[in-house]
């Protein structure tokens, strides 16, 4: 069936929830968990680096999602089934793998985790493409952001104490619990029928040699790596000053997540109501007071604000550039060329989470979450080239085209 526009924003927020519940686990608790079994943040940020490798190949499943109607049920639809269905598996599994005894057990168990997600969470992305216009473009990615960050504040909590008071098993099958909600909603949503004009065609990815798309992709790779890079850091960063217990992390992935549903709802706003280039400007202000505030947390009270507006730093960074890739899409290969984009960030957030492993080993956190913040400042150059004259020209001929 059709789903009303209440009912398909809630089917992309559920699916962008689930992704949200992994992710609760790798901010709240992953990194300690590793840390209690002995192992480094070097190893923490290896184990991030390779876990993300799905999501850097990610352009792999758009153009398989772009080019075929597998079983002739559609190009989305049955690769969100086969993508839930691989996190599933590897969630009910993960429990019975030491990662000390097993480290890159661990690690291809992770890997195959991503892939599946890295699946689902692309044609996910193609769906919206496929059915979101073009002034809703904000809207939709609000609610896709926040609907991760809803599956964060929803789990953060509930998994910190599972953690603590029972047992790992009993998180990850809650975990694989939760990957199953957004499956009915699946089930009820009809594909649209492909138009001719959006068909897959090579000579569509020409707008790769195009320079603003180009900046694009460097801008996200900057911001992705800031604030995935520096946001590993904050609840060991705790732990260590202050010496937080699991539930206490989960309760501040909680309040983090809090600010990411504050922060998607701002960037909806500042893509949609100020408009894209002023968007960036704010958002990047916004980035660097909430990741040099974390350098400067004086008590354990002020935690909590500052991790808050850390949150709303990092929702309104991945909202306004979600928003701003999908603008830029290309219709007739739009899973593969957004993956493509989505990639580059997943490449800054790999180099992110390894340069934040290493340096808060070397250089202790604070230094860290300065430097990430200072990085911001390479965006700058790049942003005459995404909103100048090569842009209009650019977008004309885009729109011209879809």
């Amino acid at each position: 069936m059709r789903l009303s526009k209440p009912l398909r924003y809630t089917l992309f927020a559920l699916l962008y929830f689930t992704q949200g519940t992994i992710l609760s686990y790798f901010t709240a608790l992953n990194a300690l968990y590793l840390l209690e079994r002995g192992l480094t943040m070097t190893n923490i940020g290896i184990f991030g680096s390779i876990a993300l490798i799905p999501f850097v190949i990610k352009i792999l499943f758009g153009m398989l999602s772009d080019r075929v109607n597998l079983f002739g049920m559609g190009h989305r639809k049955p690769y969100i089934f086969l993508g839930l269905a691989v996190q599933f598996a590897c969630l009910i599994v993960v429990p019975f793998i030491d990662p000390k005894a097993n480290y890159w057990g661990f690690v291809a168990l992770a890997f195959v985790l991503q892939l599946g997600m890295a699946l689902y969470d692309t044609c996910t992305d193609g769906l919206a493409l496929d059915t979101t216009p073009e002034g809703e473009k904000g809207t939709i990615q609000a609610f896709m952001v926040g609907g991760r960050a809803v599956g964060v504040i929803v789990t953060a909590s509930i998994v910190g104490l599972l953690a603590e008071r029972s047992t790992w098993q009993a998180v990850f099958w809650l975990l694989a619990g939760l990957t199953l909600l957004p499956l009915p909603l699946v089930f009820a949503a009809r594909e649209p029928a492909r138009p001719v004009e959006r068909n897959f065609d090579w000579k569509a990815f020409a707008a790769f040699k195009q320079a603003p798309v180009l900046a694009l992709a460097g801008v996200g790779f900057i911001f992705f790596l800031i604030v995935v890079g520096a946001n590993q850091l904050v609840n060991p960063y705790l732990q260590e000053r202050f010496g937080i217990e699991l539930s206490t992390a989960g309760l501040f992935t909680t309040v983090w997540g809090i600010g990411v549903v504050l922060g998607s709802a701002v960037g909806g706003l500042l893509i949609d109501k100020v408009g894209k280039r002023n968007g960036v400007r704010i958002a990047m202000a916004i980035s660097v007071l909430g990741v040099l505030a974390l350098a400067f947390i004086p008590a354990l009270g002020w935690a909590w604000p500052i991790v808050l507006l850390f949150g709303v730093a990092y929702g309104s960074y991945q909202t306004v550039y979600f928003a701003l890739a999908m603008a830029y899409t290309e219709p007739r290969i739009a899973a593969s060329m957004f993956s493509i984009l989505m990639a580059v960030t997943n490449i800054g957030q790999g180099v992110g989470l390894a340069l934040g492993g290493l340096l808060a080993d070397k250089i202790d956190y604070p230094p860290t979450f300065m430097l990430f913040a200072a990085l911001n400042l390479l965006a700058l150059p790049l942003l005459p080239v995404v909103f100048g004259r090569a842009q209009k020209k650019f977008m004309h001929h885009h729109r011209a085209a879809g």
